[in-house]
């Protein structure tokens, strides 16, 4: 054909007459993955300032540290359970509709709360209004997106995004520390309602539900038709957690999973700040050593996936939780009010430590549920918010009670030591049938 010219778009190389519209050169898919990852990094916004609130709210109004600590774990509950969901409503109303609804909720509560008076508001505003927008941003988003618009790179993408978390931590954590501590704990309530509008814009101009939506192939992949929006996926989400309960690998993974989250979420993200405060350490300080936890788990989580593929998940739980555990009971002598190297190792290490425990879950989730352990594992990281949310909030009344958060870190020492023979106890699945009523002795 006379003018003929071949044009490459992402990894399909196509015909492009002249006198047709050509294909931009950067695929639409790595548009909708920046725009996710942007709104991931906005999430962490969101997540970086409950801890941060603790005491500032404590001075104001004279709330109680579990009072604040009930709302902190509404929030990380609602999170964790909103999860599992999340998905099922993108398939139904559209990615696009569900993130703009989630970021005006999060902006919502995050406003709403500059003019609270007392404490049933805070669990209101934050807890809920904020913990069900964020838990339709949690890691479901990332996956859908992720599945509908790449073929190709999708472990990359995955990456990424992934590491998107970590680094709206890094930026946003120091960032609402400063603000707090110059303009007080509403500006940085304003600050959190604004990140959150301000994404908005892109999600609804530059997001799009399906490639099929503007005449695209993934990338990668071939063309298909967008599937028309399926019905009872929320109720197969509900069948599955019915179906893996009966199971006992299941509640060992979800209990191992609840105390990673009361160690690390429900713990340090919430109570090391305070704490630190406690013991004179200033609070953005004390935020900044939470920050470099940020960087240190992106190494830790890629490291752990490659250790997955070479050696047996559970002994690697088992190693990060004992480990984890033995550098809590250390935690309390290495409070002071400057920052020193052996504190410096502590953040370290728990950065690495931080979720390198997904990996080795999710393949314990493949290898025991087969094509039910995406739902599954959803499950599972419900159970991690729920772990979070309990800590959160009784992290605050030993605080109120003992008049320090010592007894906290080892109790949660302890905890970690349990995960560890857990997560020990799971059988490997066997090969001769299904596994998923296979229950545990």
């Amino acid at each position: 054909m006379l003018g003929d010219v071949t044009q490459t778009t992402g990894t399909v190389t196509t015909d492009v007459i002249p006198g047709r519209p050509r294909r931009p050169r950067v695929h639409r898919a790595w548009i909708v993955a920046a725009v996710t990852f942007v709104t991931i990094i906005g999430g962490a916004a969101f997540n970086s300032l409950p801890g941060l609130l603790i005491d500032p709210l404590h001075t104001w109004f004279g709330w109680s540290r579990g009072e604040i600590g009930l709302a902190v774990s509404i929030d990380m509950a609602l999170y964790g359970l909103t999860a599992p969901f999340a998905a099922a409503l993108m398939d139904r109303f559209g990615i696009r509709r569900v993130v703009v609804v989630a970021l005006s909720a999060v902006a919502a509560g995050a406003l709403a709360s500059v003019w609270m008076t007392a404490s049933w508001q805070l669990m209101l505003y934050w807890g809920l209004l904020v913990g069900l927008g964020s838990g339709a941003m949690a890691m479901s988003f990332s996956v859908t997106v992720t599945n509908r618009w790449f073929t190709a790179r999708r472990g990359l993408v995955t990456g990424i995004l992934t590491a998107a978390g970590a680094s709206g931590q890094l930026v946003f954590l120091p960032l609402c520390a400063w603000i707090v501590d110059r303009h007080g704990w509403r500006a940085a309530s304003v600050t959190v309602a604004l990140a959150a509008l301000a994404v908005v814009p892109l999600v609804w101009f530059l997001m799009r539900d399906h490639p099929a939506d503007v005449g695209l192939a993934p990338y990668g992949g071939e063309h298909t038709e967008k599937p028309a929006p399926p019905k009872g996926a929320a109720a197969r989400t509900v069948r599955v957690l019915f179906d893996a309960a009966r199971t006992g690998p299941f509640w060992l993974l979800a209990g191992s999973f609840a105390i990673c989250g009361a160690s690390t979420n429900g713990l340090i993200r919430t109570h090391f700040v305070p704490s630190a405060h406690d013991h004179g350490m200033a609070i953005t300080a004390a935020a900044s050593l939470l920050a470099v936890i940020g960087v240190f788990d992106i190494v830790g989580t890629v490291f752990s996936g490659w250790l997955t593929d070479r050696y047996d998940a559970r002994r690697l739980l088992a190693v990060y939780y004992a480990l984890r555990g033995v550098s809590l009971l250390f935690l309390p002598m290495l409070m002071a009010p400057a920052v020193h190297p052996p504190m410096i190792l502590f953040i370290v290490f728990y950065g690495l430590d931080w979720v390198a425990t997904v990996p080795p879950t999710m393949a314990l989730c493949r290898e025991r549920y087969g094509e039910d352990s995406a739902i599954v594992f959803g499950w599972v990281l419900a159970s991690h918010q729920v772990g979070a949310a309990l800590v959160a909030f009784l992290g605050g009344v030993a605080r109120d009670v003992f008049g320090s958060y010592d007894v906290v870190w080892y109790a949660s020492g302890a905890l970690c030591a349990m995960a560890a023979l857990m997560v020990l106890a799971v059988r490997r699945a066997r090969t001769d049938g299904p596994v998923l009523h296979d229950v545990a002795a």
